[in-house]
C-alpha cells in the first residue's frame, strides 16, 4: 500500500478530485492548511497598510492506493494541479504498512 499526500494550490481541488475518480481512486482526505515553500509568501496592501502574508493557504489530500495505482495517481495529480507557476504544490509518497477498515474489519488492499 502507498500513501499519497499532495500539497496543492485550493482552487486545483476539483480537477485533482475528478482526475483521480477517473483513475478508479474511491476515497481521499481533503485538508485546507496553510504553509510556504520557496514562495516564501508575499506582501499585500489592506486599507492602505501593507502587510505580509507568510503561510499562504493550500489543500492537502491524503490518498491510500495500492502499489500498482501509485504511479497513476501521481500521474493524475500532476497533471490536473499542475499550472507551471511557482507554489504549485508537492506530492509525497509514503509506504503504508497496514490498512484496516473499521466497519469490516477488512485489511489490506481490500481495505481501501
Amino acid at each position: 500500500m502507498k500513501m499519497l499526500i499532495a500539497i496543492i494550490k485550493p482552487f486545483k481541488l476539483d480537477a485533482v478530485r475528478e482526475a483521480l475518480a477517473d483513475i478508479g481512486v474511491q476515497g481521499m482526505t481533503v485538508t485546507e492548511v496553510r504553509g510556504f515553500g520557496r514562495q516564501k509568501g508575499h506582501t499585500e496592501l489592506y486599507r492602505g497598510a501593507e502587510y505580509t502574508v507568510d503561510l499562504l493557504p493550500k489543500i492537502k489530500i491524503e490518498v491510500a492506493v495500492a502499489p500498482d495505482m501509485a504511479d497513476k495517481a501521481v500521474d493524475a495529480i500532476l497533471k490536473a494541479a499542475k499550472t507551471g507557476q511557482i507554489g504549485d504544490g508537492k506530492i509525497f509518497i509514503y509506504d503504508l504498512d497496514q490498512t484496516v477498515r473499521i466497519r469490516t474489519g477488512e485489511s489490506g488492499v481490500e481495505a481501501v
